[in-house]
């Protein structure tokens, strides 16, 4: 959460950045990520050394998730997104810290903490250079 308010702070200026925080994905979301250009997931890698960051890209699962399941993936999303909206965001990236602990605790551990910078510094970079991209497919298309 603490990365998705940055990024509100952050692109507050920005009409084309919309910062969608939420504890839990669930597939309701599908509908705002179907009308995207890009998205950018944010969430906590378990399987992750503590305080790695890493920016991937992230493609729709091959099957629909169980509907009454509690813990959507952004592939899941995806591929909510595809099946019922047959609609997908021309990009779509996972940006992960790995975890330290996943128990329930007050703060984020130390060596999350201090990766926070470099994932604020990674999002940035992505969130602009997708602005930029976005701005230039639009300038060709108005030529």
């Amino acid at each position: 959460m603490r990365l998705a308010e940055w990024a509100e702070t952050r692109f507050c200026s920005e009409a084309d950045v919309r910062v969608l925080a939420r504890q839990q994905w669930t597939p309701e979301l599908a509908d705002d990520i179907s009308d995207a250009e890009s998205v950018i997931f944010i969430d906590c890698a378990a399987n992750s050394t503590p305080g790695m960051v890493r920016m991937a890209p992230v493609a729709p699962s091959a099957e629909l998730p169980r509907l009454l399941t509690h813990h959507f993936g952004a592939a899941d999303l995806l591929a909510i997104c595809s099946f019922y909206y047959s609609s997908l965001p021309r990009t779509a990236m996972l940006l992960t810290v790995g975890a330290a602990s996943l128990e329930l605790r007050e703060g984020l551990s130390d060596v999350v903490s201090a990766a926070l910078s470099g994932a604020e510094s990674l999002l940035e970079e992505t969130v602009l250079h997708l602005l930029a991209t976005t701005t230039e497919r639009n300038t060709i298309q108005n030529s």
